[in-house]
């Protein structure tokens, strides 16, 4: 029961305040298993994120333990309840990016670079997207306000489809606001 009140709390923060969300499923490197992933996964993601900011100049991230254990119940739900489809965060109390690979494990760095890629759309001149794209992913990663990320990632079994999702705290993407 504290199990279920734990999850359904978690699930409640992951769909009160987010921001960035979904990606579509990607095909980028040959199939791995999850033990393929390095041990030092947290650090991988870690890199990858705080390379994307020095970038544009943003300061780097710290690893919270704490957003990691959420993103960690939240990927464990969505692959055991939801058949590994993309979690709803769209209100949660933290900035949120997923990715979902169809047929796949993703290493962290190449999950953080798929969602870097949005890059080349965004336009900082005049804090915009090009038409018909979205950028908003990409604008959390460097969101400089942000100062903490969890991330954690599970893979379904069935036909091997992994799902990563990233908290970001504070979150980012305000309306109005540049990210850097």
């Amino acid at each position: 029961m504290a199990r279920l009140v734990l999850l359904s709390l978690v699930l409640l923060l992951a769909t009160c305040h987010g921001s960035a969300h979904a990606i579509r499923p990607v095909a980028t490197q040959p199939r791995a298993t999850p033990a393929a992933f390095p041990p030092n996964a947290s650090q991988e993601f870690l890199e990858a994120h705080n390379d994307a900011r020095s970038g544009v100049g943003v300061g780097p991230l710290k690893w919270s333990q704490a957003l990691a254990n959420l993103t960690s119940l939240l990927v464990r739900y969505q692959r055991d309840k939801m058949g590994c489809q993309f979690a709803n965060l769209t209100a949660g109390k933290y900035g949120g990016n997923q990715l979902l690979a169809s047929g796949q494990a993703v290493a962290p760095r190449a999950a953080v670079e798929e969602w870097v890629k949005e890059k080349s759309f965004y336009n900082h001149a005049d804090n915009s997207c090009a038409p018909n794209r979205q950028c908003g992913v990409y604008t959390q990663v460097v969101w400089r306000n942000s100062m903490e990320l969890g991330c954690a990632q599970a893979t379904c079994p069935k036909d091997q489809t992994s799902l990563t999702i990233c908290f970001y705290n504070p979150p980012g993407n305000v309306v109005g606001e540049r990210p850097y």
